[in-house]
């Protein structure tokens, strides 16, 4: 599962961009990822282990609108089920 987010670019800069995703570790559990930066450049990354797919799934939506309140909009979102 996965959801790619931009934002308009200001003045001369590349637009900025939001990656979140979500992929199962090998012990069982969840791994939400999320990358941001300016496109074209190296971004920083912060993964959230969870025990569950549904609290990964949770987490996903919670950075999905906290971005979404910021001006951020959906460029694309692959995968089953909510939150896309």
């Amino acid at each position: 599962m996965q959801i790619y987010m931009q934002i308009t670019p200001q003045d001369d800069k590349p637009p900025r961009f939001y990656n979140l995703f979500i992929q199962q570790d090998l012990l069982g559990g969840w791994t939400l990822v999320r990358e941001w930066g300016y496109q074209g450049y190296a971004g920083k990354v912060k993964r959230e282990h969870h025990e569950s797919l549904e609290d990964a799934i949770d987490s996903m939506a919670h950075c999905r609108d906290s971005q979404l309140q910021r001006g951020y909009r959906v460029v694309f979102a692959r995968g089953e089920g909510p939150p896309a």
